[in-house]
């Protein structure tokens, strides 16, 4: 397994906070620093995962010249107030999906990394999965022919309380966002180019943001995807390949380590299996530091691309969140 060489902030203590913590453990080194909204939780996660240092303020991050990487965990519409001055500060910036609101925002942060010469990336766990790699690998040894479509799955069930993050205006909720920001990245990665024909339709939930899309892609080599999201109704997360000489099938795609490649003229099939679930986060941040390093891509160009597929399907759905209007 790859080892830290770089220090890191965590900004944000939540499920993925503690997920990185955990990561750098396993990988032989530790979060150098921490920091968060609330003070005490930061203090309390200091001290079970064995971190030394614990600022007063989240801004106080950017203005310690040993953080190299931050990783910004915080809810989706507080990211620019946090990845600006860190670019700004000349720190590396490490940011959950979905990175930005919007493509405007995304486009201000790229330029502002640009400016500072450092690192802007969003954390999609699957540009970074050993199994994607490999598929890429088969992919592009022809066997398989050209691609046709992708269709894609993602739903999980949440109970209708529209104060949580996921319907919440105010917290930028909604399907699209928070789960259909994975199907959208694996819809690109597998993608020649980015999709130019784009139709959709959504059904919002109670308090205004999407509760449920369905969304047909196509771009100009005339490969097609289907996407179909739901925060209310449980779907598999299932990703599905489909070219001229087999298909392949992915389940839990976001973290995926397994799929099934079947030979359409033969009906036989073969498993596939790379890398671990549970060491997904290993692999994001060892990702992270080659791009530090200047030997490796993070793939904020795909990041842009699905950034803009999301910006514009709002657009036509006329549906903005308070820190747009």
């Amino acid at each position: 397994m790859e080892q830290i060489h770089y220090r890191w902030a965590a900004l944000g203590v939540g499920v993925i906070g503690n997920e990185l913590a955990r990561a750098q453990q396993a990988m032989g080194g530790n979060l150098y620093s921490v920091g968060n909204r609330t003070h005490a939780k930061a203090v309390a996660f200091a001290e079970t995962y064995g971190i030394g240092k614990v600022y007063d303020k989240p801004e106080d991050i950017f203005a310690d010249p040993a953080v190299d990487i931050v990783y910004i965990s915080t809810p989706h519409n507080t990211h620019m107030q946090y990845i600006l001055p860190a670019l700004a500060a000349g720190k590396h910036v490490l940011c959950e999906k979905a990175i930005t609101l919007n493509s405007d925002e995304l486009d201000r942060a790229a330029a502002c990394a640009k400016e500072h010469h450092v690192v802007l990336a969003e954390a999609m766990t699957l540009y970074h999965m050993p199994l994607y790699k490999e598929l890429t690998s088969r992919i592009r040894s022809g066997k398989l022919g050209p691609l046709r479509m992708i269709q894609m799955n993602f739903g999980s069930y949440k109970e209708y309380d529209m104060t949580n993050r996921f319907f919440n205006r105010h917290l930028a909720g909604g399907a699209l966002l928070d789960i259909g920001v994975y199907a959208l990245s694996f819809v690109r990665w597998f993608m020649t180019s980015t999709p130019d024909q784009i139709l959709s339709q959504v059904k919002y939930a109670p308090s205004g943001v999407d509760e449920q899309a369905g969304i047909l892609l196509q771009n100009k080599e005339g490969e097609m995807a289907t996407v179909t999201l739901s925060l209310h109704a449980k779907q598999p997360k299932r990703g599905l390949l489909v070219f001229d000489k087999g298909y392949i099938e992915i389940y839990d795609y976001p973290r995926g380590m397994t799929a099934v490649l079947t030979d359409t003229a033969t009906g036989r099939t073969q498993q596939i299996t790379e890398g671990r679930t549970d060491q997904a986060l290993c692999y994001e941040v060892a990702d992270m530091e080659k791009a530090v390093s200047g030997h490796g891509s993070m793939h904020l160009d795909y990041t842009t691309d699905v950034m803009a597929m999301m910006t514009r399907m709002r657009r036509d759905w006329h549906m903005t969140y308070p820190e747009e209007e």
